[in-house]
């Protein structure tokens, strides 16, 4: 396992890198701006990402808020516990899973409401209007085409859940003075290293959102939907008494 702590020791160093943490949320306003300029241009051929039905979009981006928590549960469980084992302590830091859930839960329900609310059935072929199916899933069942105002929910999701976990993995630079038995260790170190796969996931998948996908205005939306719900939460309310808090970090003198 000697390279996965060193794996473990890299990654740690680059988040610790001041410039990567602070402008990392400007990254996806930057992708998704530069990515619509290069699909309305038509430079970038198509490729296998071009299309929805590729694996990483099918098993990984559909399901994308799955495997956030598939595998932030337990790292947020192992590396809070090294701080303090307090019943009370897990439970407030578990309140910061159940309120990203939330977040994901009420955008993603209101984007698919708008696109309900303005939206119409039509004929694959011919494009009239099917007045009978007034909602999205109705006329997609019934084989026909919907076209409503189609906020990118996938660049809000990716966006959000990256923004997330690096929140919430921050405390592993705090963790290597911590004294957790070999398996724990071992656990979260491969946990830690798979949290990051993920990160680098989304945002590459959040490109090729960018580049093949969606409008300019529906990508940005999504993506300020995805920040706004990241900076109102670890930027204005954890910082407050009555909140989850932000994830624990050990200061210097600690650590010695």
């Amino acid at each position: 396992m000697a390279t996965v702590d060193v794996i473990v020791d890299n990654l740690v160093s680059l988040w610790r890198i001041p410039p990567i943490r602070r402008y990392f949320p400007w990254t996806f306003i930057i992708i998704s701006v530069v990515g619509s300029c290069l699909k309305e241009l038509e430079v970038v051929p198509h490729t296998y990402f071009s299309s929805s039905r590729n694996v990483l979009n099918v098993y990984f981006v559909k399901v994308s808020w799955g495997w956030t928590l598939l595998l932030l549960t337990p790292f947020l469980l192992l590396s809070n516990s090294s701080f303090s084992r307090s019943v009370s302590f897990l439970g407030q830091r578990l309140l910061s899973l159940v309120v990203a859930t939330a977040i994901w839960y009420i955008c993603t329900e209101t984007f698919f409401y708008i696109e309900d609310a303005t939206g119409s059935c039509f004929q694959t072929n011919t494009m009239d209007v099917v007045k009978e199916f007034s909602s999205k899933a109705s006329c997609r069942r019934a084989g026909f085409h919907w076209i409503g105002y189609d906020i990118s929910g996938h660049s809000f999701i990716l966006a959000y859940s990256a923004l997330f976990i690096v929140e919430e993995t921050a405390p592993m630079g705090s963790l290597k003075m911590a004294s957790l038995s070999p398996l724990p260790r071992m656990v979260l170190n491969l946990l830690y290293v798979a949290l990051n796969f993920i990160v680098i996931l989304w945002v590459w998948m959040f490109a090729c959102t960018s580049v093949y996908f969606h409008t300019l205005f529906d990508k940005l939306l999504g993506t300020l939907c995805g920040l706004l719900g990241w900076y109102l939460t670890y930027r204005v309310w954890y910082l407050k008494p009555l909140s989850p808090g932000l994830p624990p970090q050990r200061q210097p003198k600690e650590q010695k």
